[in-house]
């Protein structure tokens, strides 16, 4: 994904933002038109202002820096953690179960809810983070759930085809395949709150388990819950959802 900088170095602000892990290059550009950012304690006025590591880039008065190392890990989320990074009233943080030096800061490739589980994306490489969660590069997510009886075929139609209106958002399902009694398989491409317990809300279904299994072409595999590893470059590469023929 990204290069490392060199001291020297120089690169555009929107780039540097998102070397730091804090935002992607398009969110970097609104965080300078809102003045958020600042080069040598003056608001920049350009996310294509050029800078190096020398130079003193602050986010809402606190300095932010290129890392160093960029960390790319998967999580096997057990229920009952929670993905934000910041409330403190949260007693179960997700991030808490992958003990890195505090100078590694990662966040959540998107997210699962506090009763949902498995596999979830941490890293600190901003456009690697961009180009999982923003809908345009509809990189797939599959989830598999469990539900009392057996889902309506025509709801699962209309959750395919045109799909359905809900709270103002368009929810629809590439691909939802039953793959046991009580169990299936939802293929999306976007990460909308709460999407695929809001799509059996509309079939008249509860949703008594919900797991990731898979983002892009990397699956969770065997990985236990609670337990984490760092991807393989091989790996970061089929997250962003390339085929395996494409991988040196």
């Amino acid at each position: 994904m990204n290069q490392h900088m060199t001291d020297d170095d120089s690169m555009n602000l929107s780039k540097y933002l998102s070397s730091a892990g804090v935002c992607s290059r398009r969110g970097a550009a609104e965080l300078v038109a809102g003045g958020a950012v600042a080069v040598n304690g003056t608001t920049a006025q350009s996310p294509g202002q050029r800078v190096t590591r020398k130079d003193r880039v602050t986010l809402h008065g606190k300095p932010v820096a290129p890392v160093r190392e960029y960390v790319y890990i998967m999580l096997h989320k057990p229920r009952g953690y929670v993905c934000t990074m910041e409330d403190p009233h949260a007693k179960k943080k997700a991030v808490d179960l992958i003990p890195l030096s505090k100078e590694i800061r990662i966040v959540s490739v998107g997210r699962l809810d506090k009763d949902s589980e498995g596999l979830l994306l941490f890293s600190n490489d901003g456009d690697f983070i961009a180009r999982l969660t923003h809908p345009r590069y509809e990189v797939r997510k599959i989830y598999q759930v469990s539900v009392e009886g057996e889902i309506d075929p025509v709801a699962l139609h209309h959750l395919t085809n045109d799909g359905i209106r809900d709270r103002g958002d368009l929810l629809k399902a590439e691909r939802i395949e039953c793959i046991a009694p009580g169990k299936y398989e939802f293929t999306l491409h976007e990460g909308k709150n709460r999407e695929v317990r809001r799509m059996l809300e509309y079939c008249g279904k509860a949703t008594r388990r919900l797991k990731r299994v898979a983002v892009g072409q990397l699956g969770l595999g065997n990985l236990p819950p609670g337990r984490w590893r760092r991807l393989t470059p091989q790996e970061v590469r089929l997250a962003l959802g390339e085929k395996p023929e494409r991988i040196k």
